[in-house]
């Protein structure tokens, strides 16, 4: 103590200013926790993923090795909150950044506290040690594929249509042959010339097509046909599965979500927080096509739609594609958030469409089927410890969505 108070008075603030840096930047450790790094897994799959990846360079830069670039963590915490300031305070590496990837301002993520970020890193650094990830050997040309992979061949399909076919040639060779052996026990018999008239009548088409019998069949299939047509007909009312509409902007769920794996809570902010899960405006795609100009399904051309509608503040007039009638009730958030059902679920293989199609049937009964058959998320729940308790005494199996109300009528309709 006495040989602070002996340093000169300029010196002091120095001391004071290092010792204080130090402390915070002590304070500011990465978590290495499984929990940290599986909640930084989330928030960058739901904020990060649509611009950064790891290992590789995509609209910002590979984020493995960022605590070692950056200055510090305070400044990475700083950059990720508010990176306009950041630059705007005259940064030289957050200039330097701005500048090398084509003055692209990163999202102000705001709302994000100093340990969502910390654990973000966490998740990068644990990802960054991994190493980049290698692609699956990809089976050889004409090789056999794994078993369950595809359905049945479309040879073993043939196979069984011919062999169908025989099937019904023998039989009806069987039916000639017996009808061969009742003429010839018939002609044994003491017939009156009527009687072997009739027994020895040829089969020619107009007999056939007047008789009473092919005239009862006709017209029973043709009833029958009907009838299904027109029970078929109005079970599929309101159901439009299938449906994939013509939409204002060609957007690509396949490059999207599938080539560039953006995460739908991106686009689709409310999904977890919300009943719908809502389309996203204009500004959210340019936060990536600002600099991205080029679109690989069908060109600039789509891409400058975006452009106009943003710079005109005009929205995108989407045409809606899962469409519930008003009387059913559905919360995206209770499902998605709370139940931790996954999108392709509902929604199918949406990572693979070209143009959203509906994959599922939505209808009353299909949502009932899922509720007999899927288990309720209580995990880290303490609100269902007691109801999963109450569940055990009296139930064998695991606790179902219908055990909680999952088919009372009240639940979707009121």
């Amino acid at each position: 103590m006495t040989d602070l108070l002996s340093l000169p008075a300029r010196t002091l603030p120095l001391i004071i200013f290092f010792f204080v840096a130090s402390f915070v930047s002590n304070g500011q450790e990465i978590p290495s926790e499984p929990a940290a790094i599986s909640a930084g897994e989330t928030l960058f799959n739901n904020n990060c993923r649509a611009c950064h990846r790891v290992h590789e360079k995509l609209i910002g830069p590979p984020l493995a090795g960022v605590t070692q670039r950056a200055p510090s963590i305070e400044w990475i915490i700083s950059f990720v909150k508010n990176s306009a300031a950041v630059i705007a305070s005259g940064d030289e590496y957050a200039n330097a950044l701005f500048n090398e990837y084509n003055k692209t301002q990163m999202t102000a993520f705001s709302t994000f506290s100093d340990e969502d970020i910390l654990n973000i890193l966490a998740y990068v650094e644990a990802e960054a040690a991994k190493g980049p990830a290698t692609a699956a050997p990809t089976p050889a040309e004409g090789a056999p594929a794994a078993a369950g992979e595809e359905g049945v061949p479309a040879a073993y399909l043939n196979l069984i249509l011919v062999g169908m076919v025989v099937i019904l040639v023998l039989l009806l060779i069987i039916l000639v042959f017996l009808i061969s052996a009742v003429k010839r026990f018939l002609d044994q018999k003491d017939l009156t010339p009527e009687q072997r008239e009739v027994v020895h009548a040829p089969f020619t088409l107009g007999s056939i097509l007047r008789s009473r019998g092919f005239i009862f069949i006709v017209v029973f299939v043709v009833a029958s046909l009907g009838f299904k047509a027109v029970i078929n007909g109005l079970y599929s009312i309101g159901i439009q599965q299938g449906y994939a509409p013509a939409q204002p902007i060609a957007f690509s769920h396949k490059i999207h979500a599938g080539q560039y794996q953006i995460d739908c809570n991106y686009c689709h902010t409310g999904v977890m927080t919300s009943k719908n899960a809502n389309i996203p405006s204009a500004n959210i795609c340019m936060n990536c096509h600002n600099q991205i100009k080029q679109g690989t399904l069908t060109g600039e051309t789509e891409i400058a739609k975006i452009v106009r509608a943003y710079e005109t503040n005009t929205p995108i007039e989407w045409v809606r594609v899962h469409n519930l009638p008003d009387l059913a009730y559905f919360n995206h958030a209770q499902h998605v958030n709370v139940g931790g059902v996954e999108c392709q679920t509902c929604h199918g293989p949406i990572e693979t469409m070209d143009v959203v199609r509906q994959h599922s049937l939505l209808t009353m009964g299909w949502c009932i089927d899922c509720h007999r058959t899927t288990e309720l998320n209580t995990r880290g729940n303490a609100y269902y410890d007691r109801l999963v308790e109450l569940h055990s005494k009296t139930s064998e199996g695991a606790m179902k969505v219908m055990d909680n109300g999952g088919l009372d009528c009240s639940k979707c309709h009121y």
